[in-house]
């Protein structure tokens, strides 16, 4: 299966598991599918049947609001059932709203409040360097939580212990629960931001699994500091109703709105 399919297929769990939940966050969630899917069946050095594997690639998610993708596309790697996608945020679930580390076997950091996975990921970062260790840390962010101070002591601290073996990726969606991001809170040059603080910087097309691909295999040649990946990427992805519109940050689509976004995403 390539995958592009494989994306078209996590994004048609995404929609079911909103539904069957009746809460969550569907654009970024859409928006990133592209993303986890080139990550973990083509990037990451992981075994999902040995989740806890020493030599594995330790993979931090910050904006934690968009697990669902995170979920379908760990299920879709063969972490648990796929049958399990359907208890998102049920009572009990190993699947809570936003990733509990302790609840499910491959989930490396607990998220929720924004702008602490790159600060989390440095000082895994920082330990791997101690240990000289082989494995890389990944961290997904968003763009919106760029407005947390926390975000930005991250980029510092990796900036100044040159820690190669952190790649971060910012989902440049332009969009968060209030608004678009220009209009909240303008982030302006990010490319000039992290450069100063001693960053390479990568743009790509977020959709686009080459450029997905050569970006990662690019962070890996540089040897000299932290690499930031901005990928331009649409919220709400594959779903023509939901690109681009900010009200579906945090709403999840009812039965009919569902509907139509799967017969969409069935017809490609």
């Amino acid at each position: 299966m390539s995958l592009t399919i494989k994306a078209n297929l996590i994004r048609q769990h995404v929609i079911r598991m909103l539904l069957e939940a009746g809460s969550g966050h569907t654009a970024g969630s859409l928006g990133m599918v592209d993303i986890f899917t080139a990550l973990y069946f083509h990037i990451l050095n992981h075994d999902p049947k040995k989740p806890d594997w020493n030599q594995r690639d330790r993979l931090i998610l910050s904006n934690g609001h968009i697990c669902p993708a995170l979920y379908a596309a760990m299920a879709e790697s063969g972490y648990f059932p796929v049958s399990e996608l359907m208890t998102l945020r049920k009572l009990g679930s190993r699947l809570q709203g936003h990733p509990h580390r302790a609840s499910l076997p491959g989930i490396e950091n607990t998220s929720g409040p924004l702008g602490s996975g790159i600060s989390q990921a440095a000082g895994l970062a920082l330990a791997g360097k101690m240990d000289k260790a082989k494995w890389q840390v990944i961290c997904l962010t968003s763009d919106g939580e760029h407005d947390e101070g926390n975000t930005w002591e991250g980029v510092m601290l990796a900036g100044k212990y040159k820690l190669n073996n952190l790649v971060a990726l910012m989902d440049r969606n332009n969009i968060q629960i209030d608004g678009f991001t220009e209009d909240v809170m303008p982030l302006n040059d990010i490319k000039a931001k992290y450069e100063a603080f001693n960053w390479h910087v990568l743009e790509i097309d977020g959709h686009n699994m080459n450029e997905i691909i050569k970006a990662f295999d690019k962070a890996r040649t540089i040897l000299d500091k932290p690499t930031i990946i901005i990928a331009n990427t649409i919220p709400g992805k594959g779903v023509s109703f939901m690109e681009n519109k900010y009200q579906w940050h945090g709403k999840a689509p009812n039965q009919e709105e569902a509907e139509k976004a799967l017969a969409e995403l069935k017809s490609k």
